[in-house]
């Protein structure tokens, strides 16, 4: 008999990465990974690109609906969210709003912070110090935060205090604000939410799924972890040159 469970899930540890996993572990969905290796560049490897023709991850391989492949994080959210019926309101205008802030965090947060990331984490480690750019998307990304904030005052979380995967989606990026050098002085609405998430144990233990990387977090040995991961986007940068 095959163990196979429905969903194999390929990813790494990364706020995009972190996404579906959050999903799984909240939902107590089992699930197949497979860990794609940035420094190996599995995530380019032939055999991935026909599921991912990006060549990011993560990516979702649903063998329950005849091995339906998604890719790009947010929908695999919604593809999960729909198939388990879990973490999306069942109202129409309630799933208007969950996809309205998960789409704020894919063209807004992730970008933004991913930029200000990349700038000050990865490029300038190797020498490519470009101070206007990192000050145009650190003060992007705190305005975001700013916004974040705002729309949190009064509310548990971002849907009208049901924990959804707008939720999900948003967590691993904004509160990865260290890593971007993005300050949240001054935002207690965003904190408050923090705290909140920082709680749940089944998001925490996703953080470490399949391995942690908790300086983008501020914690742990950072500057070895900074090392690390500037080495392993080493190519990255060298290609502009």
């Amino acid at each position: 008999m095959s163990t196979a469970k429905d969903i194999h899930l390929y990813t790494a540890s990364t706020m995009n990465g972190w996404k579906p996993v959050i999903f799984l572990e909240e939902a107590g969905v089992e699930y197949d990974l497979t860990y794609i290796d940035f420094s190996k560049k599995e995530q380019k490897a032939p055999d991935y690109v026909k599921l991912n023709p990006n060549g990011r991850i993560p990516t979702i391989v649903d063998r329950s609906n005849d091995n339906f492949v998604v890719f790009e994080s947010g929908a695999i959210l919604w593809y999960l969210a729909e198939k388990y019926g879990k973490f999306l309101p069942e109202d129409a205008n309630e799933r208007s709003k969950t996809l309205q802030w998960l789409m704020f965090q894919m063209g807004g947060v992730g970008p933004m912070m991913g930029q200000a990331m990349y700038f000050q984490r990865i490029a300038a480690k190797q020498g490519e110090e470009h101070p206007f750019a990192i000050k145009r998307y650190v003060d992007e990304s705190r305005r975001l935060m700013e916004v974040l904030n705002s729309h949190l005052q009064g509310r548990e979380y971002l849907v009208n205090d049901e924990y959804t995967i707008a939720d999900m989606a948003t967590y691993p990026w904004a509160r990865a604000y260290y890593w971007a050098n993005v300050s949240v002085d001054g935002l207690p609405h965003l904190q408050a939410w923090f705290d909140r998430i920082d709680g749940r144990e089944a998001t925490q233990r996703a953080l470490e799924i399949p391995k942690p990387f908790w300086a983008f977090f501020g914690k742990g040995d950072v500057a070895a972890q900074e090392r690390e991961n500037a080495e392993r986007f080493k190519s990255d940068v060298s290609k502009s040159k």
